[in-house]
């Protein structure tokens, strides 16, 4: 991936792992199922180039105050007792010189990170850690294709909006209802299909595979990034590499959740 005589190769770009305490100061409905948190607290050093960076946010066990803690050869250490659970979430927006971070959460599933968006109020606490690391894809591509549920709304929509102008982007993302759909500022040539499951659970359904498979395609090389349900992600890069003749080398692919493991009532993204 890192062939420096590739100029379309993505580089990898290592962070400072750093953890901050941040406090919740605003909190919006963007639609129905997604809901805007903006975090206020020492933002200094954070970096996030990738758009789809993640930080890890820390959910602690009922009763143990949000605090940040070392972090070891074996990353964060936690007393016993006080170990939270940690869930994965792009960077949707931010200024350091402000102090500032906005995350969007999907509020469905009853896991420790939707209880936590469900129940989460203005001077609530909030411990984030990372991103550790970034994938910078150059703007060397005749064009860019992305693909996803909602889970992947929060990278989707960074990747449209910090797209250049003179790019070409097309998009398919998967909502549960005309509701869930999000617009987006872009100086980007932007062609935006959202399909629906119109109650049926997610990750359930083939209408984001089936959406795709009758698109026609710009000419030229393409950098793909699929996100969201694993099963969905892997059928989608293997539809591009497989039967569209995308290069599998620009076909970046990310599980977010399985259906029907633990996690899944609550997708990291």
């Amino acid at each position: 991936m890192n062939d420096i005589t590739d100029p379309r190769a993505p580089q990898r770009v290592r962070h400072e792992t750093r953890m901050r305490l941040l406090e919740v100061v605003s909190v919006t409905d963007i639609t129905p199922l997604m809901r805007r948190f903006r975090l206020s607290g020492d933002m200094a050093g954070f970096a996030s180039p990738g758009h789809a960076d993640h930080i890890k946010a820390f959910f602690f066990p009922a009763g143990v105050e949000p605090k940040v803690v070392p972090i070891g050869e074996k990353g964060a250490e936690f007393a016993p007792g006080e170990r939270p659970e940690m869930r994965d979430y792009t960077p949707r927006y931010w200024s350091v010189a402000d102090g500032w971070i906005d995350l969007d959460f999907v509020l469905h599933g009853d896991g420790p990170a939707s209880t936590w968006a469900a129940e989460a109020k203005v001077g609530d606490k909030l411990v984030i850690g990372g991103p550790r690391g970034s994938l910078v894809v150059p703007a060397a591509f005749d064009w860019y294709f992305l693909a996803g549920d909602e889970t992947a709304l929060p990278a989707i929509g960074r990747r449209i909006e910090e797209l250049p102008a003179g790019s070409k982007v097309v998009a398919v993302i998967e909502v549960d209802s005309p509701a869930e759909e999000q617009r987006f500022d872009t100086k980007a040539d932007l062609s935006l299909t959202y399909v629906h499951r119109n109650g049926q659970a997610a990750g359930t359904t083939n209408l984001l595979l089936d959406a795709i498979r009758t698109m026609q395609f710009p000419a030229g090389e393409a950098y793909s990034y699929i996100a969201g349900e694993s099963t969905m992600s892997k059928a989608v890069r293997a539809h591009l590499a497989d039967e569209r003749g995308f290069n599998p080398e620009y076909v970046k692919a990310a599980g977010y959740w399985l259906l029907g493991v633990a996690d899944a009532d609550e997708p990291h993204h």
